[in-house]
């Protein structure tokens, strides 16, 4: 029989915990003989975690809050840490919250205790320094997406690229006209997406811009169905009022149900952000734009290393995603931008075909493989 395994593992925040029980239940299903204790939420613990803190005292956002938080963080990392000294885990999973988790992997590692990243921290778009902290840090870093594979292998970090899970659970072929009747939507015409992001500092910055913009597509063609998804009721309240102040009382405001109504457009329009990744595994033309503070977007845009900004750039090594930040992000250019994608078929069915590619390619098992590679380092 195999050894019984013991796996320390922690994750900070939403996405991390949904992740982690995804793994956690296929390395369970590989090594039925397993046990895990460390920190997360609700979904890792309905996979079998031990959690000895609540997740929520993680997970906090931004640049301000960490500051204040610091001293409790610090605390339960080195109280977590004591912990894992005193009693080692067979292996410890670090998943993303690269601020807390790589100095925790960095100790464990020097302890000989086997340590895994899970999800790579931007180092190839910024901060390429931190490739150092990393490599003294993890014994092998899981990835979501080939190209941080190539960095990594660049730089002698051992690394095994397991896909995204969002990829293993949303269907290569997308059913628009099931989308549209499930949100009782026209099932012929043109129909936009809107999203302005899912924070009341980027829909007041950007809410207006898009509104304005889709004023003049409404111009442009009256027939045309636009849709906005707030990210929460919050979101929902803020845009109403904008809604209300521009007069677009044919705008259709919907309350979450993002993933669907990108499912249902022919086209996005969105604020740069995670959405990109599922709007182009949902096989939708889009356009991506981004405004901040003046002196934030100078600083940041010193820092970047990366040729683009959105993730479906990225996979694709090329601008097939308009990205338009700052002051290009404006209505008329918009406008120039959705009319290319909504008017040429030859466009859109470049961007469909390669977003259909790039699905594929992101299609290994997330979960399954992640567990094997994790199995595979502990018999090592």
């Amino acid at each position: 029989m195999a050894k019984a395994l013991r796996v320390g593992i922690l994750a900070g925040e939403a996405s991390g915990d949904i992740l982690g029980a995804g793994l956690m239940r296929s390395l369970s299903a590989l090594q039925p003989d397993i046990s895990f204790s460390g920190i997360g939420g609700p979904e890792m613990e309905s996979a079998g975690l031990d959690s000895r803190v609540p997740m929520e005292r993680l997970s906090v956002m931004g640049l301000v809050e960490p500051l204040k938080r610091l001293p409790e963080l610090l605390t339960i990392r080195k109280s977590f840490y004591q912990t894992l000294k005193d009693d080692p885990p067979d292996v410890f999973i670090g998943i993303d919250s690269p601020d807390f988790n790589l100095d925790l992997e960095k100790k464990l590692k020097q302890l000989n205790i086997p340590t895994v990243h899970y999800v790579s921290p931007s180092v190839w778009a910024w901060r390429q320094g931190r490739i150092k902290k990393i490599k003294q840090a993890v014994n092998l870093m899981l990835t979501l997406f080939p190209f941080e594979e190539k960095f990594y292998q660049d730089n002698g970090v051992p690394v095994c690229c397991v896909g995204h899970p969002l990829a293993d659970e949303l269907p290569v072929q997308v059913d628009v006209d099931k989308a549209r009747l499930e949100l009782s939507l026209p099932v012929e015409g043109k129909i936009l997406a809107i999203l302005p992001g899912s924070r009341e500092g980027e829909v007041s910055r950007l809410g207006p811009v898009f509104l304005e913009t889709a004023k003049l597509c409404l111009e442009k063609w009256p027939a045309l169905t636009v849709v906005i998804p707030s990210a929460n009721g919050a979101r929902h309240t803020q845009l109403r009022a904008m809604l209300d102040t521009f007069g677009l009382r044919e705008v259709i405001l919907l309350e979450g149900n993002s993933r669907k109504v990108m499912a249902a457009a022919d086209c996005v329009l969105m604020a740069s952000g995670t959405a990109a990744l599922e709007g182009m595994l949902l096989k939708k033309p889009m356009v991506v734009a981004y405004k901040m503070a003046p002196l934030s977007y100078a600083i940041i845009s010193r820092m970047l290393k990366a040729p683009y900004v959105s993730l479906p750039n990225l996979l694709a090594n090329r601008a097939l995603v308009p990205e338009l930040l700052q002051d290009a992000a404006n209505p008329e250019q918009l406008l120039a931008q959705i009319n290319k994608l909504l008017t040429s078929d030859e466009s859109r069915q470049e961007v469909i075909n390669t977003w259909q590619s790039i699905h594929q390619s992101l299609r290994r098992n997330a979960s399954d493989t992640a567990a094997k590679a994790v199995l595979e380092l502990c018999t090592n």
